[in-house]
């Protein structure tokens, strides 16, 4: 005899439609068209999105005004700037009559100015401890000045190393109480020691700028130029990234500017570095590509000699001849202050919507326009030409010549002179 077991909570789904959602009320009625609610399913999903990426990549243009205000007070051209690793808002800069004033970014006034040294201040960096900066000069000397939130304690510096000879540039480490400076020689010092205990030299050359590697600890020297994390620039107009483990090839190479290098700092996140000109502008660059995204200038600035960007990763310092500090937008068309939630929403939907659709023609053209002196597009193409030109000939010869007898050089490896192991 069969047994039937019947099963509890049993559900039989039946499909069903509704006449009212199809048919007419009447004859003279409109046939209803069946929609779908989900917008990614609309036949015009792509264009809009489009429109949407167009439209915002124009306003961000319109709406991108990076300068904010210039710091007034020194009377030389400005020849160092400085941050506090533990500070937001103050930053210290030095000029060619040997005054050193601290800056407060949330009120753009000099909190306090001091005398430094006699004639011009090649370098400057903060402790780690954000109490004291340190200072060296064309006299020769090392001075560490006490610094509170207030301004610099005092006319008198805590402490006084006389030197030998004069030193280009110095730095603090940020987690130990060692400092080093370069000049003639690289020196290594720690503590309250009058001496450095490490010293390096390498050949006749002078070292102008180091700086400590934050991932490392490191502190990297550059004979003729500068060194910061992994980027050099040299005197030629090239910016290069290395990988310290390999030295002879560059990791990357970086164009636009139209005279030399002056200085170079990275952004926080490391993802970005800002450049100094000669050429009286300033270029931001992303590390993985080879062309700057943005380049400020004005009209009365003239040779950018330093560049620093803030710990926030908001703003931008550049000091130059015109003895002005200025400071910019990260950013060009950033709005600052705080954003509410449906703000934050829909910028971030904008920005996606611009990286989805930045390969396009259109997008691509107004994303990358910018307004230059007529100086720097001359001399642009100008540049431009030339390169042309030079890579038409080595094609051209390696194209009539026996094959090998024409070596093909990437332009990574055309810079690297020689390397001493």
């Amino acid at each position: 005899m069969a047994t039937v077991t019947k099963k509890k909570n049993f559900k039989l789904k039946v499909l069903s439609r509704n006449p009212e959602d199809y048919r007419r009320e009447t004859k003279l009625d409109i046939h209803k068209a069946p929609q779908n609610p989900e917008a990614y399913l609309h036949p015009f999903t792509l264009g809009r999105e489009y429109q949407r990426a167009l439209n915002a990549t124009k306003l961000e243009r319109v709406f991108a005004k990076p300068f904010l205000c210039g710091l007034e007070g020194h009377r030389d051209s400005i020849q160092a700037l400085a941050k506090f690793p533990s500070r937001l808002a103050h930053v210290l800069s030095a000029a060619s009559d040997g005054e050193v004033k601290l800056w407060d970014l949330s009120t753009k006034k000099c909190v306090s100015s001091v005398v430094a040294h006699d004639g011009l201040v090649h370098s400057l960096c903060a402790h780690r401890s954000g109490q004291f900066f340190l200072s060296t000069g064309q006299d020769a000397n090392i001075k560490f000045w006490s610094c509170s939130e207030e301004g610099v304690i005092g006319s008198e510096p805590v402490r006084t190393i006389l030197n030998k000879h004069v030193y280009q540039g110095i730095d603090h480490h940020e987690k130990e109480d060692i400092f080093v400076t370069c000049g003639q020689s690289l020196d290594v010092w720690a503590g309250d020691r009058s001496q450095p205990f490490q010293s390096y030299k390498w050949g006749l050359d002078s070292m102008h700028y180091v700086k400590f590697n934050r991932v490392e600890g490191l502190g990297l020297p550059l004979i003729r130029g500068s060194l910061e994390k992994p980027v050099v620039h040299e005197i030629f107009r090239g910016l290069y990234t290395y990988d310290i483990r390999n030295l002879r090839v560059a990791s990357n190479k970086y164009e636009d500017h139209i005279g030399a290098v002056m200085d170079v700092d990275y952004a926080p996140t490391g993802k970005e570095f800002v450049t100094a000109g000669y050429d009286r502008c300033v270029r931001i660059f992303n590390i993985a590509e080879g062309h700057s995204r943005d380049v400020y200038t004005t009209k009365r600035m003239q040779r950018v000699n330093h560049i620093l960007w803030s710990m926030d990763n908001k703003y931008i310092l550049s000091g130059s001849d015109e003895m002005n500090v200025r400071l910019w937008k990260a950013k060009a068309s950033e709005k600052l202050g705080v954003m509410k939630p449906r703000e934050k929403t829909a910028f971030n939907t904008i920005e996606t919507l611009k990286k989805t659709f930045k390969d396009h023609p259109e997008i691509k053209r107004i994303a990358r326009h910018r307004h230059l002196p007529k100086l720097i597009y001359t001399q642009k193409k100008q540049i431009r030409e030339q390169k042309d030109a030079q890579k038409r000939k080595e094609s051209n010869r390696r194209f009539h010549s026996k094959p090998g007898a024409v070596p093909f050089v990437a332009e990574r490896t055309k810079q690297v002179v020689d390397v001493k192991e």
